[in-house]
C-alpha cells in the first residue's frame, strides 16, 4: 500500500501570530496522518429508475466515464512517451519546460527572502527568513484579485502586484537599502517557456485570466518594470510557477522527494530529472552528456495539453462542450462537466421530468463545490443533495422566490467544510420537487466525474514515476529500497471526497500491471504528503537557489 502523509508547512510550523509563522525542529508533523471527506458511494442497484431507457442511458454514462485499468495504462503509457518527446524538443504536448533551478535542498540555507504567489483568485505576499537548521519564520498577507483586473490591461494587473509588495514591506515596517536589493521568487502559475532562471515567455493564460497583449511577454520582466518605477528595492531572481513551489517545500523536508503536483483548480507537475535526459538543452550551458549526467534540473510538465491529438483521452461530447484540455482532472472545470452531462439527461427527460432552470441553465453555475457536497452525503434521502438542486440550483420551484436556506459553499477551495454547514443550517420545510431518483442519479453522476479525474491525475503521477524509475532517485538497488516522497499541494486532493483514495487505487493497479514498478505497492515506497501553501515557502527556497548559481 502507498502511504499518505501531512506536511502542513515547513517543519514544525506555529502560528505566532496574525499572518505569521515560525518553526521548531524539534517537532513533528511528517507522520500526522491528514483528514480527508470521505465519499458516501451511491450503490447502483439501489437506483430507483424510473423507466427502462432511463437506467440504459445511465449504464452507458457509467461505461463511458468509468476507466478501466487497462485504459489507465494506456494513458500512463503515452504519457511517458510525451514526456520523453518534450524534452527532446520545443512545441510539444508536453513543453517540458527547463526552469534552470539546478541542485537540492539540506536544511542548512539560511537567509531572508520574498516571495509573491499570484493565484486564480489571490495574491500572495510572504516574507520568509530561513535560519539554521530548517528553522524558518513566515509572515504573509493575502490580497483579493478584482475581476477586472483579470481581463484588463497587463501593466494594471501588475501594478497591482508591485502595490501589494509595497503595502506589505510598508506594514511589517521593512526598509530595504537600494544597494542591497531582497530577494523575491516570483510563482507566476500560467504556463510560460522559462528562458533563464528568472525569465520567460508566457505561453498562454488560464484560472480565467485573458490579459490582452501579454502573450509572448516576460512576466518577470513586466514586475521589474514596476517594481522599479515604485522605487521598491526588490531583485526578481527567480521565475516559477506553483507545482515547482511544491516540490521544493516538500523537498526541503523530504529530500527523496521528486515530485510536486498541483491538484486545485488547475492541475500540473513538477519533477527532477537528470541534465542529460534534457536532449533540449543548451549544450553551451550545461555540457555534454557526460557532464550534465550529474545535475539534476527540476523540470515543470505543464500537463494540461497533454494528447492534444485525442490519441489516448476517454474524451465525451461533455468535455467537448467545455472546450479545455486540463479539464478533466482540473477542480476549475469539473462542476462544469457534470453540468453538462445533467443538461443533457434533462434534455432527453431522464430527470427533473425534463425541466431545468435558469441557474442549471447558465455555464460555470454548477460549482465544483457542489459535488463535494454531493458526494459526502450519507442521508437516506439524499437531502442535501436535495438542497443542492432545489434551493442552490432552484430546480422544481418559482425562481422568483428568494431562499436563504441551501448549501454555503467558501469562495475559495473545494467545499470546503461545506458538509459541516449542512448539519448545522435549518433545513428547508418544504415538500420536494425532486424524485430521489432525480437526486440518486444526480449524486452518481457526480460521483463518475470526480473518481474520473483522481484516475487520470493517477496515470500522470504513474508516468513520471516510470520516466525517473532508475534514472533520477532509484540508481541502484539500495535507492530504490528507500522509496519516494512526493508533495501534493490542491484543494481538490485536500478536499474533494475521496480523491485521494481514487488517485492511491489508480497508481496501486499501474504499479501492479508493470512487473518492474510492482515494488512500489510495498508499504512506505511511496509517500504522497499534503503540502500546504507549499508555492509560497517553495518560491524562497527557489530564490535562495538561484542565488547559488
Amino acid at each position: 500500500m502507498l502511504s499518505t502523509v501531512v506536511t502542513a508547512n515547513p517543519p514544525g510550523v506555529e502560528v505566532v501570530g496574525e499572518g505569521e509563522h515560525c518553526t521548531d525542529p524539534t517537532r513533528d508533523l511528517v507522520t500526522k496522518s491528514c483528514p480527508r471527506p470521505s465519499r458516501c458511494i451511491i450503490a447502483r442497484s439501489e437506483i430507483a429508475y424510473e423507466s427502462e431507457r432511463q437506467q440504459k442511458t445511465v449504464a452507458s454514462l457509467v461505461q463511458e466515464f468509468t476507466i478501466e485499468p487497462t485504459k489507465l495504462k494506456a494513458i500512463k503509457d503515452r504519457f511517458v512517451i510525451e514526456m520523453r518527446k518534450g524534452l527532446a524538443r520545443q512545441g510539444e504536448t508536453l513543453a517540458m519546460v527547463q526552469t534552470h533551478i539546478l541542485g537540492r535542498l539540506d536544511g542548512s540555507e539560511t537567509g531572508t527572502y520574498l516571495t509573491l504567489d499570484i493565484g486564480g483568485t489571490y495574491l500572495r505576499v510572504v516574507l520568509v527568513e530561513l535560519s539554521q537548521g530548517s528553522k524558518m519564520i513566515t509572515r504573509q498577507k493575502k490580497y483579493a484579485i478584482d475581476p477586472l483586473l483579470k481581463v484588463g490591461e497587463p501593466k494594471l494587473l501588475f501594478d497591482f502586484m508591485a502595490s501589494c509588495i509595497g503595502s506589505f514591506l510598508l506594514a511589517n515596517d521593512i526598509a530595504i537599502p537600494k544597494e542591497c536589493p531582497l530577494e523575491l521568487g516570483f510563482t507566476f502559475s500560467f504556463p510560460v517557456l522559462q528562458t533563464g532562471i528568472n525569465s520567460g515567455t508566457l505561453i498562454d493564460w488560464t484560472k480565467g485570466y485573458s490579459c490582452h497583449g501579454m502573450v509572448g511577454k516576460d512576466p518577470a520582466e513586466l514586475l521589474r518594470q514596476v517594481l522599479l518605477s515604485r522605487g521598491l528595492s526588490v531583485n526578481v531572481s527567480v521565475l516559477m510557477n506553483d507545482t515547482v513551489g511544491t516540490l521544493l517545500s516538500h523537498a526541503y523536508l523530504h529530500p527523496r522527494t521528486v515530485v510536486g503536483l498541483g491538484l486545485g483548480t488547475g492541475s500540473n507537475a513538477a519533477y527532477i530529472e537528470r541534465v542529460d535526459r534534457i536532449v533540449k538543452r543548451d549544450i553551451s550551458i550545461y555540457g555534454d552528456d557526460a557532464e550534465a549526467s550529474s545535475k539534476e534540473m527540476v523540470i515543470n510538465i505543464e500537463f494540461g495539453a497533454f494528447d492534444n491529438e485525442r490519441q489516448v483521452l476517454p474524451l465525451t461530447m461533455y468535455d467537448n462542450k467545455v472546450d479545455r484540455k486540463s479539464l478533466m482532472i482540473a477542480g476549475m472545470y469539473l462542476g462544469e462537466i457534470t453540468r453538462n452531462v445533467l443538461l443533457d439527461l434533462i434534455d432527453n427527460r431522464f430527470l427533473f421530468q425534463g425541466q431545468s432552470s435558469r441557474k442549471l441553465d447558465k455555464p460555470w453555475e454548477f460549482l465544483t463545490e457542489y459535488m463535494s457536497v454531493i458526494e459526502e452525503d450519507v442521508t437516506p434521502n439524499l437531502e442535501n443533495v436535495r438542497r443542492v438542486l432545489e434551493d442552490n440550483l432552484a430546480l422544481g420551484r418559482d425562481e422568483m422566490q428568494e431562499t436563504n436556506v441551501g448549501v454555503d459553499v467558501k469562495p475559495e477551495g473545494i467545499a470546503v467544510e461545506a458538509s459541516s454547514q449542512i448539519a448545522t443550517a435549518e433545513l428547508s420545510p418544504r415538500e420536494p420537487t425532486t424524485t430521489l431518483s432525480d437526486r440518486q442519479i444526480v449524486k452518481l453522476v457526480v460521483e463518475l466525474v470526480g473518481q474520473r479525474s483522481a484516475r487520470l491525475a493517477a496515470a500522470a503521477l504513474g508516468a513520471i514515476l516510470e520516466h525517473t524509475m532508475g534514472c533520477t532517485w532509484a540508481r541502484d538497488e539500495v535507492e530504490s529500497e528507500e522509496g519516494v516522497d512526493i508533495g501534493v499541494d490542491g484543494s481538490l486532493y485536500g478536499f474533494y471526497p475521496g480523491f485521494e483514495s481514487d488517485l492511491v487505487c489508480g497508481l496501486e493497479e499501474l504499479f501492479a500491471q508493470e512487473p518492474r514498478m510492482s515494488f512500489l505497492c510495498k508499504k512506505d515506497k511511496v509517500r504522497l504528503g499534503r503540502c500546504l501553501d507549499g508555492s509560497s515557502v517553495g518560491a524562497a527556497l527557489g530564490a535562495l537557489l538561484a542565488t547559488r548559481q
